[in-house]
């Protein structure tokens, strides 16, 4: 897995990299010191996975996932930042990242993660996710009622993490039908993508 580190501190760059190019699998191919290079990076140098801060110098996070997420970048982003920006996690999965760890994360915990989400998945600290969990959404609850039998299996999958080529497999159907089960999940619960309706599920109770 090809990975870039984006981060304005030189020194958790440096400790980023000596750890991950022991992994056998995961090569650091590239840094930026702030978003701004951190996108045009991406751009550039096309890696599988962007271990990206959220508070930097100049362009932010949250501002390069956008730009990303214009240019129709593949990279799927994993959000490495300081347990005191709880503030920015939901900015941050809107913007497009596939997943939000803590900087104290275990080293072998992080590699995981990186592996997590170059599989498709969506990956939060169980702290994030109680963050997020903590909000006030209920007048959302309702709309639940309105999924079929079958769209409610597949948001119990996603919010499992499963990817959509795993979802097929498990419910025995074709990976297109499990996109159109999604689309119609995301539109029913006016969701704007597959991390949204993961956290939807565990809020309201429909996570397997």
């Amino acid at each position: 897995m090809r990975v870039l580190l984006v981060d304005d501190h030189q020194v958790v760059r440096r400790g980023l990299r000596t750890f991950l190019e022991v992994q056998d699998d995961i090569e650091v191919v590239g840094e930026a010191a702030d978003g701004d290079e951190g996108a045009a990076r991406a751009e550039e140098l096309r890696p599988d996975v962007i271990l990206m801060d959220i508070t930097m110098p100049g362009t932010d996070g949250i501002e390069a996932l956008r730009r990303l997420r214009a240019a129709d970048n593949p990279a799927r982003v994993l959000v490495v930042t300081s347990f005191t920006e709880q503030r920015t996690v939901v900015p941050a999965l809107r913007a497009g990242a596939a997943g939000y760890v803590y900087k104290d994360i275990d080293p072998d915990a992080l590699a995981a993660a990186i592996r997590s989400v170059r599989a498709g998945h969506v990956l939060l600290q169980p702290e994030v996710a109680e963050a997020l969990l903590s909000q006030d959404d209920q007048p959302a609850a309702g709309r639940g009622g309105s999924l079929t039998e079958r769209e409610q299996e597949v948001l119990g999958l996603i919010a499992d993490g499963r990817s959509n080529r795993e979802i097929a497999r498990a419910l025995v159907l074709s990976e297109k039908t499990v996109k159109t089960h999604v689309s119609n999940i995301l539109m029913k619960l006016d969701l704007a993508d597959r991390t949204q309706a993961a956290l939807w599920a565990v809020r309201h109770g429909a996570a397997g």
